[in-house]
């Protein structure tokens, strides 16, 4: 992970230390996971964290696959040294254990230690010593490793118990604020419908909606920078009809000052909640680049499964999974377009996209323009 400016440097000598470390890396406590690290530079610093799924049944074509893509990933961004750990009964790490062994001897990296982790305890695959490595397995503790204790007292974010705990804090609203929402966000369709027809009948077009939408969206981005929330269900259904709009997504877009990340996280966040079907890929697409500056790649691909599953081939998703999938550095999540120079590239009229439609102008920085 990219140090902050403030950060101390942490080193990390033992498998205790680094499974401690782990969770920290990731947001939460892996179960049924394929953890693989890696590291670059003479002090080996840790600079990706990929995580997968172990293939339950074990699969050696899967374990092959994300063994490649692993590996794939390392030797772009030229990492030297790799650590692999693998949560989960050794019928299902195993395959991938033996795959990313194979893999990483062939691209010439250094594979440190291969670990498996179930119950408290954990063993490596390439110690062969019973003095350090015994067969029944090395008990630990991660939360009171001395190197957990700094990462909770440094650490920005909460190690959560799960990637469903995670999940969850994104999941979309029920019961009665459900309920709420649905009713205000018809209210919003209906009100940004009125609009567009009014101005149609003088021949106009859809700029009314994008007009509001700009303003509400910059008022909500301003609110979250100075430490607010928004709690009226009809302000989020406004906000969450207008950004279908993409001259209004894109300027939004455009305003995502990595300094101002976690509070911009927390507004999507919000959104991404409260968004009804058929009006989440927006907020959650945005989720999800905010989540990225902030080196939360596990938000990040949670956020992007919601976006896709709303809206099934929405391209800023497409595009931001592209990049994470590949390991792209936090850094990389920076803005080449200011609000400006999006609103010139839309132009003077916002062109024929309804409320709730993506606006299909070429000349704009839409969903197939990457920003």
């Amino acid at each position: 992970m990219p140090a902050q400016p403030d950060a101390r440097r942490l080193r990390i000598g033992s498998p205790a230390g680094l499974l401690a470390v782990v969770p920290h890396l990731l947001g939460f406590t892996p179960d049924h996971s394929f953890i693989i690290i890696g590291a670059r530079g003479s002090g080996l610093r840790i600079g990706v964290t990929l995580r997968y799924d172990l293939p339950d049944p074990p699969s050696q074509p899967a374990a092959i696959e994300i063994a490649a893509h692993a590996v794939a990933v390392l030797t772009a961004q030229r990492f030297t040294t790799a650590v692999a750990v693998g949560y989960g009964p050794g019928l299902l790490v195993t395959p991938l254990a033996d795959a990313i062994r194979h893999a990483i001897t062939g691209a010439g990296l250094h594979l440190r230690d291969v670990l498996r982790v179930e119950g408290g305890y954990y063993w490596s695959y390439l110690c062969t010593n019973p003095a350090c490595c015994p067969a029944e397995g090395v008990r630990f503790q991660t939360g009171t490793d001395p190197a957990s204790v700094v990462m909770t007292v440094t650490s920005a974010q909460p190690v959560l118990a799960s990637r469903d705990q995670l999940a969850a804090t994104i999941a979309p609203v029920t019961g009665t604020a459900g309920e709420v929402m649905g009713r205000d966000t018809a209210r919003a369709q209906r009100i940004a419908a009125r609009l567009i027809a009014r101005a149609m009948a003088v021949g106009g077009s859809g700029r009314p909606v994008i007009e509001h939408g700009l303003k509400a969206v910059q008022a909500a981005i301003t609110t979250y920078q100075n430490g607010g929330t928004i709690e009226l269900a009809s302000r989020f259904a406004w906000l969450t009809v207008t950004l279908t709009q993409l001259w209004v997504r894109d300027d939004a877009w455009a305003r995502m000052d990595p300094a101002h990340a976690r509070a911009h996280q927390r507004l999507w966040a919000d959104l991404t909640r409260n968004a009804q079907p058929g009006y989440i890929a927006a907020p959650a697409s945005l989720l999800a680049f905010t989540a990225w500056q902030t080196c939360n790649g596990a938000l990040a691909n949670l956020a992007l499964d919601r976006a896709l599953a709303d809206t099934p081939g929405y391209s800023m998703a497409q595009l931001l999974r592209e990049v994470i999938d590949a390991g792209a550095a936090p850094s990389l999540a920076v803005l080449p377009m200011t609000p400006e120079q999006v609103a010139a590239s839309y132009g003077d009229t916002p062109g024929p996209g309804q409320a709730g439609q993506p606006h299909s102008g070429a000349s704009g920085v839409g969903d197939d323009h990457a920003h």
